[in-house]
């Protein structure tokens, strides 16, 4: 029995273990098979306060690990691959561990990158195929790169490898970009970077050494040609990791959490949420911070005079 269960890491569940520590909650973590979400695989972190020169994404999500250590975090290992929250306390089937039993319980298990699902390209997931620039970019140094995406990830990403490869090209299937106008100019001004826009990806191409090209239709005469390529980086969203609650809590079509305005409380009282598994609109680090805390202090104040359980007998 545990009085409250943060499922995921990253800002947002992190931040979610500290305020929780630190309130004498003694929070069980329990992290996925990427620990620290997605901030481990950027690069610098320009825009979260309080490092004015920036921070590498791992280094900041490592420092917060600590911060909730410090505290009296537990953590473990493992994937949530069901749960029962018809009645409390709320019981959780994670992989490799078993039942978990909580009090309450507080999803923060971020989003996944999304993939083009075109023929060749789960077929070559490392073997030059990837979502991940700072995991792999190493591996294309002097090669030629490809990133297909148009938002903020995407020219992040098209900047970072350009570090490595001998050039980028970057792949999207319109004409106008979604991200940022600070982010567009970066790119822009790159001179490592060039741009093949309004052509749909249709399939990767690759020999048994690895990828060779994407193939890509042009979306106005139809013609399809290859952009001969070393290596494919894919950065075109992300889904919620939310399979597990379907049918438990209330989702938005898109797999998004339902919360009540103004709170981090799900359709189930003892169950809140925090980060990217219900911000649809914001999605930045600061935010999804911001969100764990207010998820921290949303429990506490739920399980005050709700708990299950007669802590007092287990002291």
């Amino acid at each position: 029995m545990h009085k409250v269960v943060v499922i995921g890491t990253g800002p947002a569940g992190y931040t979610a273990a500290i305020y929780l520590a630190r309130a004498n909650m003694e929070p069980l973590v329990i992290e996925g098979p990427q620990p620290g979400g997605q901030l481990t695989t950027t690069t610098d972190v320009e825009n979260f306060p309080g490092f004015p020169e920036g921070i590498m994404g791992p280094e900041l999500m490592d420092n917060m690990r600590k911060q909730a250590e410090r505290f009296g975090t537990t953590f473990k290992t493992g994937w949530v691959t069901g749960v029962d929250v018809s009645e409390r306390p709320f019981k959780l089937q994670v992989e490799g561990i078993g039942e978990i039993v909580a009090e309450a319980v507080i999803v923060a298990t971020g989003a996944s990158a999304k993939y083009m699902n075109i023929p060749g390209e789960q077929e070559n997931l490392g073997k030059g195929v990837s979502a991940c620039a700072t995991c792999d970019g190493f591996f294309f140094r002097n090669k030629k790169i490809v990133v297909v995406g148009g938002g903020d990830s995407a020219m992040e990403e098209a900047n970072f490898l350009t570090r490595f490869g001998s050039g980028v090209t970057l792949v999207h299937r319109r004409n106008e970009l979604r991200a940022s106008k600070i982010m567009q100019d970066r790119a822009r001004e790159n001179s490592k970077i060039s741009w093949d826009l309004n052509v749909t990806p249709i399939e990767v191409e690759a020999t048994g050494m690895g990828v060779t090209g994407l193939r890509v239709k042009d979306n106005e005469t139809g013609e399809v040609r290859v952009i001969e390529t070393d290596g494919l980086f894919v950065a075109i969203g992300h889904k919620p990791n939310t399979d597990f609650l379907r049918g438990h809590v209330n989702l938005d079509e898109n797999g998004y959490i339902v919360v009540t305005p103004g709170t981090t409380e799900t359709s189930v009282p003892g169950i809140f949420a925090a980060g990217d598994v219900f911000d649809t609109k914001y999605r930045q680090a600061i935010t999804a911070a911001g969100s764990g805390c207010q998820a921290a202090l949303d429990c506490e104040k739920y399980l005050e005079g709700n708990m299950v359980h007669d802590w007092s007998k287990s002291l």
